[in-house]
């Protein structure tokens, strides 16, 4: 059985940014992009595909150094706050980083029909054993956050005591995709849906420019703006593209919640209770858990927020907890 901890100590929001919105966009809207130097390297999967990688050495390399895998967000990338943010906190810590940007999510459109969701394993897999490979004598750590967290999460759990991962942690993971996808139709958080649609929206209709997508789905490419909800927008692509049979049968398949009681990594995963992308059924319980993961709850933090200090001096307790954990 698992643990579960609800350290309210641990993380306090900063006086004025307690509010889970607040606590979620903050970091796009204020946090200023950092100068990080980036070795690009593409990944080529079996498939024919690629991955875009980017790669940080920190400031005191060594060729055995541990290295951090992260993987990012829906929409998200290099450019992320909260990737830069561990980058430079992993880097001062010792810690070479490399960002493994899932399929077309750099500006760089992928080669194939088929993109990336919250349950696509396979490439990261494909993408660790080349690491240890290539690497047998370096540490290798994972970082996944929100949909990069569910994947990284029924990874290990699809793996087991096959891992080739030290540790690992999930940050705001929505481990039960369709409570998530109900969540995101209520409220504010239809904001946030509307903002992750467009992307994904413009993503689907740049496809039809290189393949034959009408064919593939039966939708039309002036029917993409009718999809306005992450239900339709699966149901439509990313369900029938890869393989399930409707966008419940994905949400099913692909929530990592079935999957922690299999992992035996190191894992720790960070969830705020007032997360506006998921209501707290995605929250296992301790039954839900194996010995080899703990849950960290707080109270406030938003969505891969975390934000504590001051309103004009703030703090980004998420990076710091991270390297705390992988160094522990």
């Amino acid at each position: 059985m698992g643990l579960l901890k609800n350290r309210e100590t641990t993380f306090k929001p900063a006086f004025g940014l307690g509010n889970c919105h607040i606590q979620t966009i903050y970091s796009s809207l204020f946090r200023e992009e950092k100068k990080i130097h980036f070795e690009i390297k593409n990944f080529l999967l079996n498939d024919g595909d690629f991955l875009e990688c980017y790669w940080h050495k920190n400031s005191q390399h060594q060729d055995n150094a541990p290295l951090v895998i992260l993987f990012h967000g829906l929409a998200g990338s290099f450019k992320s706050p909260y990737i830069q943010g561990a980058v430079e906190e992993l880097s001062q810590n010792g810690f070479d980083s490399v960002i493994m940007h899932f399929r077309g999510c750099t500006g760089n459109d992928n080669k194939l029909p088929r993109s990336y969701h919250s349950g696509d394993s396979g490439d990261a897999l494909e993408f660790i054993r080349t690491l240890k490979n290539e690497f047998p004598n370096r540490k290798l750590y994972a970082v996944g956050y929100s949909l990069g967290a569910n994947m990284l999460l029924k990874l290990l759990g699809e793996l087991k005591e096959n891992t080739l991962i030290e540790k690992a942690v999930a940050i705001s993971p929505p481990m039960q995709l369709d409570a998530c996808s109900d969540r995101m139709n209520k409220g504010f958080s239809r904001y946030y849906q509307y903002r992750l649609i467009g992307d994904l929206n413009s993503a689907l209709e740049r496809k039809y420019e290189k393949h034959d997508m009408q064919k593939l789905l039966g939708l039309k490419r002036e029917d993409i703006h009718k999809l306005k909800t992450f239900i339709e927008f699966d149901g439509a692509y990313t369900a029938p593209i890869h393989g399930f049979k409707s966008a419940q049968d994905y949400y099913k398949k692909s929530s990592s919640k079935q999957y922690l009681k299999f992992i035996k990594t190191p894992t720790l995963i960070i969830h705020s209770k007032d997360d506006p992308f998921m209501s707290q059924d995605v929250i296992p319980t301790k039954e839900e858990l194996s010995d080899s993961v703990e849950l960290e709850l707080t109270e406030k933090g938003g969505h891969v927020g975390f934000i504590s200090g001051t309103i004009f001096k703030p703090q980004y307790w998420l990076e710091k907890r991270v390297v705390s954990y992988l160094l522990s």
